[in-house]
């Protein structure tokens, strides 16, 4: 299991490896971020809300709950 921080998003860009080491805490973890909006900068909300869009995408299972947090637009990234 890949360890998540901010560290590790911050300095590593989305990929399929990292979308697939998410499971529920890991979700629930970014989620929490985002709704606090507690960031150090702008840039480093902007990567969490794509690696949970990402995880919208790839992943719905994990983020049915947390769906609020994205766009309301649809969205088709195929």
């Amino acid at each position: 299991m890949v360890a998540f921080n901010m560290e590790f998003i911050s300095e590593n860009k989305i990929n399929e490896e990292l979308v697939n080491s998410f499971d529920e805490k890991m979700t629930l973890e970014l989620a929490t971020r985002l709704e606090e909006d507690n960031y150090k900068t702008p840039f480093d909300g902007l990567k969490d809300w794509h690696l949970l869009r990402a995880l919208a995408i790839n992943r719905p299972e994990l983020t049915s709950d947390y769906i609020h947090l994205l766009d309301q637009e649809p969205f088709d990234e195929n």
